[in-house]
C-alpha cells in the first residue's frame, strides 16, 4: 500500500515501479504457497517458499518467515531429518519461535527422540502458556518417552513410526520366520524365541490395526492389560497358547493365521 501511494505521487518513478512490482509477486508467492499448505501440499509449499527467498533474499524476516513455513511443512510431511535441519536453522535466528520449536518437536518425535521433542515443547509453552496444541503436545511426547521405557513395537518390528501398512507386514513376516521357536533346539533358546516371537505378534496386531495403532501413537499400549479396565492381554499367554501358529498361513490370503489352542 506505501508503494502504492509512491505510484500515486509519480507513476513514471522507475523505483517505486520495480519495487511494487517485486513486492506485488513476493505476496502472489506467499498466498499460494499457503493455499497449498491448507490443501496438505507440502512439497509444493516448499518449492512456493523457495521461490520466495529468490524473489527476496536481503529481507531477513522475509527469509526467516520461508524457513519456518518449509520447517512447518518438512515436518507435515514426516520428513524428519530435513524439519529437523532446517527447524535448527530458524531457532538459531529466533531461539524463542514457537512455531519452528513445535514443529521440530513433532519431527523429532518421528525420530524417537523423546527428550529432545519435550524439551522444545516445554521451551515453546514458556514463551506461549495458553497455546493447548503445544500442550497436548507435550503431554503426547511425554507419554510416548514413559512408553519407550516399556514395549515400543515400533522397534520390536524395526520400522519407522511413518511406516506404510505393508512395510509392518513385511517385517513381521521375516521375522516371525526368523523368530519362530520351532527353529531352535535348546529350552535356553526356544524360552527366548518364544517371548521374541509373541512381542513380534503382538506388534504386528497393533500397527496393522488402524485404531490399536492411533491409540499406541498417542502414548497408550492397547494391549496393556493395566490400561485396558476388565480386559486381559491376548499376547500375555503361555507359548503353549500360540503352538501351531502360523505367520504364512494358507487358505484364503497371505494372511489367513492359524492358531491349535492347547
Amino acid at each position: 500500500s506505501e508503494v502504492r501511494e509512491c505510484l500515486k505521487l509519480d507513476q513514471d518513478h522507475k523505483q517505486c515501479f520495480s519495487l511494487y512490482k517485486q513486492v506485488k509477486k513476493l505476496n502472489k508467492q506467499i498466498e499460494s504457497a499457503e493455499e497449498f499448505i491448507r490443501e496438505g501440499r507440502y512439497e509444493d509449499a516448499i518449492n512456493k517458499y523457495n521461490a520466495v527467498m529468490k524473489t527476496e533474499p536481503d529481507v531477513p524476516v522475509y527469509s526467516t518467515h520461508a524457513k519456518e513455513r518449509i520447517c512447518h511443512c518438512l515436518s507435515k510431511n514426516q520428513q524428519a531429518t530435513e524439519a529437523i535441519e532446517v527447524c535448527t536453522e530458524v531457532l538459531q535466528l529466533e531461539p524463542t519461535n514457537v512455531n519452528a520449536l513445535k514443529d521440530r518437536a513433532e519431527a523429532y518425535l518421528l525420530e524417537d527422540l523423546y527428550e529432545e521433542a519435550i524439551k522444545d515443547y516445554e521451551t515453546a509453552q514458556a514463551n506461549s502458556e495458553n497455546d493447548q496444541q503445544i500442550r497436548e503436545g507435550l503431554e503426547r511426547a511425554q507419554r510416548m518417552l514413559k512408553q519407550s521405557q516399556k514395549r515400543d513395537y515400533y522397534k520390536i518390528l524395526g520400522v519407522k513410526r511413518n511406516a506404510r501398512k505393508q512395510e509392518i507386514i513385511k517385517a513381521y513376516r521375516k521375522l516371525a520366520s526368523q523368530w519362530h521357536p520351532d527353529n531352535f533346539q535348546s529350552e535356553e533358546e526356544k524360552k527366548k524365541a518364544e517371548k521374541k516371537f509373541i512381542d513380534i505378534a503382538a506388534a504386528k496386531e497393533v500397527l496393522t490395526d488402524a485404531e490399536m495403532r492411533r491409540k499406541f501413537d498417542a502414548g497408550e499400549d492397547p494391549l496393556d492389560a493395566e490400561s485396558q479396565q476388565g480386559g486381559g492381554n491376548p499376547f500375555h499367554r503361555n507359548w503353549n497358547t500360540w503352538q501351531g501358529f502360523n505367520p504364512f498361513g494358507s487358505g484364503g490370503g497371505p494372511f489367513t493365521f492359524k492358531f491349535h489352542f492347547s
